[in-house]
């Protein structure tokens, strides 16, 4: 067991350099070197009443508050990922502790930052560019991850056959919300020919990649096979972490290059 345990804290370190190197590349070229996403910020907005004095009623209003630097953002989605391995490694008596009780905390408040800022990033490709509508996002993606860490505290160090599945199911719900927004506004023409190709793969990837977590969680809860061993199902985490957040962020970022 201990030798799993200080296997599993060379790999978290061997990831984060690996997050963190493909985060300061990105970062270099969407500052530095590829024009077309240093200048791709949208601009983001808030949609307010108003009160007409000539029509004397509330009509629909809006202003301008900030460009998002899109680039920059994409990078930190990778920098966190990283900072979140190297805290592990850095806090391994923690990680210990709680992995032998069938938790990582680490993890899921990691995922609650890193994969809301992606799918943030993702509605404000498909044209969702109310802050209103960008906070509910980050807020709804985030509780699907801590769903997830509840998941574990309620089923922590447990024996029993029974697993309370509760939290998996109302964190699957939260993780339909954000894509109900993204599809309304991907399909809201209806002319789904004229949908670009990168936005088919942006959707296809996110879809196969991070259903994958909850597979692996699946099979850690039935107990399939290697999945009999939580660690087993931990490094298929930080492994799934690596490839897909890869693969989506090189997506999204040049998806940031096209018309």
């Amino acid at each position: 067991m201990k030798e799993k345990l200080l296997k599993l804290k060379k790999f978290n370190l061997i990831m984060g350099f690996l997050h963190l190197a493909q985060g300061l590349i990105m970062l270099f070229l969407s500052t530095s070197v590829i024009q077309a996403i240093s200048e791709f910020q949208p601009t983001i907005q808030l949609f307010y009443l108003e009160f007409n004095t000539v029509t004397r009623s509330l009509e629909n209003a809006s202003r301008e508050l900030f460009q998002l630097p899109f680039g920059v953002l994409v990078a930190s989605f990778l920098l966190v990922s990283a900072l979140a391995h190297f805290l592990i490694y850095s806090k391994s008596k923690t990680y210990f502790r709680d992995l032998e009780q069938g938790i990582n905390k680490f993890r899921w408040f990691e995922y609650a930052i890193s994969s809301s800022i992606m799918i943030v990033l993702i509605a404000t490709l498909f044209g969702i560019h109310d802050l209103a509508s960008l906070v509910l996002i980050f807020i709804v993606n985030a509780a699907m991850n801590l769903f997830g860490l509840d998941m574990e505290l309620l089923n922590a160090g447990t024996k029993k056959e029974k697993v309370n599945w509760g939290p998996f199911i109302w964190g699957s719900i939260a993780g339909i919300a954000p894509w109900i927004a993204i599809f309304l506004y991907m399909f809201g023409t209806g002319n789904f020919d004229m949908v670009p190709w990168f936005v088919w793969a942006i959707v296809g990837t996110y879809f196969i990649a991070f259903n994958t977590f909850p597979i692996n969680m699946i099979l850690q809860y039935k107990k399939v096979g290697k999945w009999k061993d939580y660690l087993y199902g931990e490094r298929v985490y930080i492994v799934l972490s690596l490839v897909a957040k890869s693969i989506l962020a090189w997506l999204v970022l040049f998806g940031a290059m096209q018309p």
